[in-house]
C-alpha cells in the first residue's frame, strides 16, 4: 500500500507540473496556425524593435526627427525623405519611427496600470459579494455609461496636458472593463471545488484569490488585455490628434495626424503615413488578440 500511494503521489506531481507546460504548449500550436494572428505577432515585433533601437541608437535615423527647417516644407516623398517632410520641414518617417516608442509606452503602461486596479476592484467585488460588490460595481456603470475618450478628455480637462496625463487618464477610463471580466470570471468559478478545498484546508482568502482562482481565469484577463492595447494606442492618438496628449516638439502618430490636418489637400502623404501607422497597429492588436482567445480556448484546440 505505501509503496502505491507513493507512486500515485509521484504521478500527481508529474502531471501538476507537466500541466501548464502541455497547456501553453498546445496554445501555441494552435496560434501559430492562425496567419493573421502571427504576422500581427511580428508586426508588433518589428514595432517594439524599433521601438527600443530608437531609444538607445536616435542617430541611426534617417534625419533628425526634431530639426526644423522651413525651406524643406512640404517636400514630396524620394528617396531622401522616404514619406517627405510636415509643414516645418522635418523629416516624417523619422518622427513616426520616433513616435512609434511613444505609443506602444502610452498603450502598454495605461493597460498595465488599468488592468492592476480593474484585478483588485474586480477580485474584491466577486469574492466579498454583498454591499463591497454593489458599491464597486455601480462606480464602474457609470463610468462605462460615457463613452471612453468623452471620459478621457474630461480627466484630461482635469489633469492638464501632457503624455504623463494621457497615461493617467486612458488607465482610469480603462478600470471598469477588466473590473467586470475579473469579477464575472471569480463568480463563475469561486463555488468550484478546489476554491473550497482552498478554504477548508485553512488558506487565507488573498492567497485562494491570487493563487487559486486568478491562474484559472488568466486567459479571458489576457485576451482583454491584447486588445485593451490597441484601445489605449487608439485613445492616445485621439487625445493627441485634440491637442492634448503629447506637446511639441515631441512626436506622436495621433499629434502629426491632428497638425497635419489643416494641410490635407497640400499634403495628404503627411497626413496618409501616420495614420497608416496608427491603423495597423490597433488592426494588428486587434488581431492578435483574436487569435489568442481563440488559442486559449480548449474547444478551439481540440478542433
Amino acid at each position: 500500500m505505501d509503496e502505491t500511494n507513493e507512486i500515485m503521489e509521484n504521478s500527481s506531481v508529474t502531471e501538476l507540473q507537466e500541466k501548464p507546460e502541455s497547456v501553453w504548449k498546445s496554445m501555441w500550436d494552435s496560434l501559430k496556425k492562425n496567419k493573421a494572428a502571427m504576422v500581427s505577432l511580428v508586426f508588433i515585433g518589428i514595432l517594439v524593435l524599433i521601438a527600443i533601437v530608437t531609444a538607445i541608437f536616435p542617430g541611426i535615423l534617417p534625419h533628425d526627427p526634431y530639426k526644423q527647417d522651413l525651406t524643406k516644407a512640404f517636400v514630396s516623398p524620394n528617396s531622401e525623405y522616404w514619406f517627405g517632410t510636415d509643414q516645418l520641414g522635418r523629416d516624417i518617417f523619422s518622427r513616426i519611427m520616433i513616435g512609434t516608442r511613444v505609443s506602444l509606452s502610452v498603450g502598454v503602461i495605461a493597460v498595465a496600470v488599468a488592468l492592476t486596479f480593474g484585478i483588485l476592484l474586480g477580485s474584491l467585488a466577486g469574492y466579498i459579494g454583498g454591499w463591497v460588490d454593489t458599491l464597486i460595481m455601480r462606480i464602474m456603470d457609470i463610468m462605462l455609461s460615457i463613452p471612453s475618450i468623452l471620459l478621457a478628455i474630461a480627466f484630461m480637462a482635469a489633469l492638464g496636458q501632457g503624455i504623463d496625463k494621457a497615461i493617467i487618464a486612458i488607465s482610469l477610463v480603462s478600470i471598469p472593463e477588466y473590473a467586470r471580466i475579473v469579477r464575472g470570471e471569480i463568480l463563475s468559478v469561486k463555488q468550484n471545488d478546489y476554491v473550497q478545498a482552498a478554504k477548508v484546508i485553512g488558506n487565507k482568502d488573498s492567497r485562494i484569490v491570487f493563487h487559486h482562482i486568478l491562474p484559472n481565469v488568466s486567459s479571458s484577463i489576457i485576451v482583454r488585455a491584447t486588445l485593451g492595447i490597441s484601445s489605449a494606442i487608439l485613445d492616445a492618438s485621439a487625445l493627441g490628434f485634440l491637442g492634448l496628449g503629447v506637446q511639441p516638439p515631441a512626436a506622436e502618430w495621433g499629434d502629426m495626424l491632428g497638425r497635419a490636418r489643416n494641410y490635407i489637400l497640400m499634403a495628404p502623404y503627411s497626413m496618409i503615413f501616420p495614420g497608416l501607422a496608427i491603423s495597423l497597429s490597433v488592426l494588428a492588436f486587434n488581431l492578435l488578440g483574436d487569435g489568442l482567445r481563440d488559442a486559449l480556448d480548449p474547444k478551439s484546440r481540440q478542433n
